[in-house]
């Protein structure tokens, strides 16, 4: 599926494609959806990010012939799913160049926001911690906090039910993986097709041995 330039901080691109003679340049396209507070997406996020990225960056081999994306997939039977989901939307926004950085923290924290962890909270207040943990990685966390904030006074055409400044994008996000059929976290679709046969428990060699044979 395409990627609206707004989101573009959800690609990694290692290096740009080659071009044969008449062939315009293409890559491999790997797309992950994940949810923030699924411990799977975690396990599948974490070699991702922190092992098979390193590895494709070593490979010149490899370097040009894939792009990654991270496609976030809200489960609503968490309610907290939404609001982590909305924060790295803000950041996404805010400063894209640090969107793979925040994933890693909120995947690596995310037992902060699991249900019995925000249950006695205000929306607001988990909005606040959120917008900390952006901190952490270098994003203005005042900024990232008025993106999330959820307002106690009514619009000015009375409306009472306007969300925050990330919903629109949020909405379209959400509106992508209803329109490819997905439905469980973590999903991955390799050059368009589901990939069934990756699992949340795949070592670094099991995505080694994947991708010589695809980018081969």
């Amino acid at each position: 599926m395409a990627l609206a330039p707004k989101f573009a901080g959800q690609r990694l691109l290692f290096a740009q494609p080659t071009a044969e003679a008449g062939v315009a340049p293409a890559v491999h396209t790997l797309e992950v959806y994940l949810d923030y507070v699924c411990p799977f997406s975690a396990k599948l996020f974490n070699t991702l990010y922190n092992s098979v990225v390193p590895l494709i960056k070593e490979n010149p081999a490899w370097k040009s012939k894939i792009q990654i994306i991270l496609r976030q997939q809200v489960q609503p039977w968490h309610p907290s799913s939404t609001l982590v989901h909305e924060a790295a939307v803000a950041v996404l926004q805010l400063a894209p160049a640090k969107y793979w950085e925040f994933s890693n923290v909120l995947f690596k924290a995310q037992a902060d926001y699991f249900d019995v962890n925000v249950v006695n909270e205000t929306r607001n207040q988990t909005y606040k911690r959120l917008a900390k943990l952006a901190a952490s990685v270098g994003v203005d966390e005042t900024k990232i906090y008025e993106l999330l904030e959820i307002s106690d006074k009514a619009a000015d055409d009375g409306g009472l039910n306007n969300g925050n400044k990330v919903t629109n994008d949020l909405k379209v996000l959400i509106k992508m993986a209803r329109l490819v059929g997905v439905h469980v976290s973590p999903t991955v679709i390799f050059d368009g097709v589901v990939a069934n046969d990756i699992s949340s428990g795949w070592t670094r060699e099991q995505w080694s041995e994947f991708l010589g044979k695809n980018l081969a």
